[in-house]
């Protein structure tokens, strides 16, 4: 990529503006970038040389990342004919978008990827799949989304669903059992902000050891786990009658779901 043959950027919203944090920290040149967004506001990042543009430019990309909502498809790809030729790379990010739909745009490589909020601070987990790209594009398209955390490549596109319930919306999981712990605390008797403090910060560590420790959730769990003692007792709850994992399994089949008929 170069100012004369940049990263388009299409979309800085949530996700979009989670990405580009996530490059410009991993060092990216701004002048690379272009962003096409008629609405980035005051929280997109900034950087000297960095371009914002209402609509595409008269320019042919590198590589194009689609950050738009999956709703907003259908209007966006035909905006952006005169920024693909046969050699750009086309990554999208958005839910239940199929690489049939996004070859609207040409016969480019194409990369239909999953990435999720952490990414902005490097420790994104991106889902990916490629479609008869050849390697090198591959390549571009990992270096692309490694910037933003670890990547995880799989081979039918028909998972792409499946992993976008599970890492592409975790975080708002996790975030949801913050909160739900914080006020199963005040519940307790517990003041809101040292509940709010403790169950930040438990969740903060818990994920912090488990991306460093060689060992796998359920050990973790049975090493916080004394026989007969207070943790014990919530498991008999938790884990024991199955509730939790019922309900996530739930859950992510619901998100599945709706990432299918995003695309249909």
């Amino acid at each position: 990529m170069s100012p004369e043959r940049p990263l388009l950027l299409v979309g800085a919203g949530n996700m979009g503006g989670a990405m580009l944090e996530g490059w410009l920290n991993a060092g990216t040149d701004p002048r690379s970038i272009i962003v096409v967004d008629p609405a980035a506001g005051i929280d997109t990042p900034r950087r000297p040389g960095l371009r914002f543009l209402a609509s595409p430019p008269d320019i042919v990309a590198h590589t194009i990342v689609l950050a738009v909502k999956p709703q907003s498809m259908a209007e966006v790809l035909p905006t952006l004919q005169g920024n693909v030729d046969d050699e750009t790379v086309i990554v999208s990010i958005a839910a239940g978008i199929t690489v049939a739909t996004l070859k609207q745009l040409g016969r480019g490589p194409i990369i239909r990827s999953i990435p999720n909020t952490p990414s902005s601070i490097g420790q994104g987990m991106t889902a990916a799949v490629a479609i008869d790209a050849p390697e090198h594009v591959v390549e571009i398209a990992d270096e692309l989304l490694s910037a933003l955390g670890k990547v995880a490549w799989v081979e039918d596109e028909g998972l792409i669903d499946a992993a976008t319930a599970v890492s592409g919306s975790g975080p708002a999981y996790v975030f949801h059992l913050a909160e739900a712990l914080a006020a199963a605390g005040v519940a307790q008797g517990l003041p809101e902000d040292v509940a709010a403090t403790l169950a930040r910060q438990t969740v903060v560590g818990a994920g912090a050891l488990l991306g460093r420790s060689p060992l796998d959730p359920a050990q973790l769990r049975r090493n916080v786990t004394s026989p007969g003692g207070t943790t014990a007792a919530a498991l008999n709850v938790l884990a024991d009658t199955g509730a939790l994992t019922e309900l996530m399994t739930e859950a992510v089949a619901a998100a599945a779901k709706r990432s299918r008929e995003l695309g249909s």
